[in-house]
């Protein structure tokens, strides 16, 4: 028999396509043909798995050699496919049994050597398998930790051709200890007790994390604004199995699980540059769809310091994915969907000198510079930020103090506890944070007390806020009123709210 098969994954975003691949050797004049609509890399795989089987003391067939990768009509991308191939090429040959080679998922990039080097998007890869029916899969010793977050099925990380192609004759191999999920301190362990002072912006940042509510902070140069961005994953809730899987996932697909363990349950932190494009944040790419810096930091933090000097349009980008938590790529490849459902921190100087502030320090811009600095940030987006605080520059008593603030772990326990209530009160809805409350539900099943509502109407009908804006400050209500143990947001929840809104003095 000259016909034989395996199986791979065809990623498209995080979507995965079972794909078989069959490879057929008959007489002719020695030559190899790929089909399938494989890309650059993918169609270099003859090369590769040449030499891998080479130099693993394999016969390469000097006959005519046709691989098809089906469903033809999906394009195919990238060196993941050089393992079933070289899979598929062994079992037409009758070199290992079949029934290892149709049951089994191969994921894998052949060295020259034969070794078996990592590849992108691992997790989601069997994800697809799993959905498939697929109940093993072989994956590279490198993506092995990533691999084992997929309880269901039975990983087999391989280091390289020769020790795969033993246990398929011969059933042996070494076995892999599962590792649990770990809680990384973010940022190397940096901890809300070093910043000194800013009670109303660590109070802020408090806030945000229990509901997810997005925050504004502005202030000079060196009062810590950066600090605080940095600070605040490590008081966020680690997160569940099926949220690290998400987080994973995302990254596995994006390459960036060099940085990050793939066994974290810490939110991600990702912090663009302000000159990063529109492209980076969001996503894109010509022949390979990347999630941008908003999917990135899913169920995370995105912070984006000196946000008023990002390019025309970057920021405005953000606003479809603070809306839906997702943002939708459309190139001519097609269409790929992320998940982006994120915290955003941005930081901005009160004006172009940075020195504008109500202590009177010695501001060298004019009224025109600092109206037209601020205006960089649109009214679309500010409208979808809920809360804007002033960071003031720090004094010397608070610099020399001794007492040091509140540690991120006494603050991640009121969060978790905030959090406990939300989800109790929420069980019966699809969302899990007061962020994420429906306008139509906050009309009806979760308005605020009365007091508090006539306060909110009457400065709706004075224009001071939005329809927009009213929710919003509806939302962050109760995420006060969740720390402060209210069973309803009151008249004060509600004022406090309102106030952190328009960035006023609480």
């Amino acid at each position: 028999m000259t016909l034989g098969m395996s199986l791979g994954v065809a990623l498209v975003g995080l979507e995965g396509r079972l794909v078989n691949v069959d490879v057929d050797i008959a007489d002719g004049l020695p030559g190899y043909t790929l089909l399938g609509l494989p890309d650059t890399a993918l169609t270099e795989s003859r090369d590769r798995v040449r030499s891998a089987l080479v130099n693993s003391q394999e016969n390469w067939p000097n006959r005519k050699v046709t691989v098809s990768l089906s469903p033809a009509w999906l394009p195919k991308s990238g060196p993941g496919f050089d393992l079933p191939i070289a899979i598929a090429l062994l079992s037409a040959q009758q070199s290992i049994p079949m029934e290892h080679s149709e049951s089994v998922l191969y994921l894998g990039e052949l060295a020259l050597d034969g070794q078996i080097r990592a590849v992108r998007g691992v997790l989601p890869s069997l994800i697809a398998g799993y959905k498939a029916g697929i109940k093993s899969a072989v994956v590279p010793y490198a993506n092995r930790l990533e691999a084992q977050l997929m309880v269901e099925m039975t990983i087999i990380p391989m280091r390289n051709l020769s020790e795969l192609l033993r246990w398929l004759r011969t059933n042996e191999r070494e076995e892999e200890q599962e590792l649990p999920l770990v809680h990384d301190e973010p940022q190397g362990g940096d901890d809300f007790s070093d910043v000194a002072g800013q009670e109303r912006a660590r109070f802020a940042a408090e806030i945000a994390a229990v509901g997810g509510h997005h925050l504004l902070l502005i202030g000079p140069p060196g009062a810590g604004k950066t600090m605080i961005a940095q600070r605040l994953p490590s008081v966020l809730p680690p997160l569940s199995r099926d949220e690290v899987l998400e987080v994973t996932a995302i990254h596995s697909i994006a390459g960036g699980l060099t940085t990050r363990s793939p066994l974290a349950s810490c939110a991600p932190f990702v912090a663009p540059h302000h000159t990063a494009t529109r492209v980076a944040m969001v996503g894109g790419g010509g022949h390979y769809i990347r999630p941008g810096a908003c999917s990135l930091a899913h169920r995370g933090v995105l912070f984006v310091d000196e946000a008023p000097e990002c390019g025309v349009g970057v920021l405005d980008s953000l606003r479809q994915p603070l809306e839906s938590g997702s943002i939708t790529i459309a190139r001519s490849i097609g269409s790929v969907t992320y998940p982006a459902n994120f915290l955003l921190v941005l930081a901005a100087n009160p004006c172009p000198c940075g020195n504008f502030s109500g202590r009177g320090r010695n501001c060298i811009c004019t009224s025109i510079q600092v109206r037209r600095y601020l205006g960089k940030l649109s009214g679309p987006l500010m409208d979808r930020i809920d809360m804007r605080v002033e960071v003031e520059p720090l004094n010397r008593v608070e610099l020399t103090q001794s007492n040091l603030g509140e540690s991120s772990a006494t603050i991640r326990s009121r969060v978790i506890a905030a959090r406990a209530i939300a989800a109790e009160r929420f069980k019966k809805y699809p969302w899990k944070l007061n962020a994420e409350i429906s306008s139509r539900s906050l009309r009806i099943e979760f308005r605020l007390e009365k007091e508090a509502m006539n306060f909110l109407h009457n400065e709706l009908d004075h224009e001071h806020i939005s329809a927009r804006g009213l929710h919003k400050v509806m939302r962050t209500s109760w995420s006060i009123a969740d720390l402060a143990l209210h069973p309803r947001p009151t008249l004060a929840d509600t004022v406090k709210a309102y106030e952190m809104r328009e960035g006023l003095n609480v």
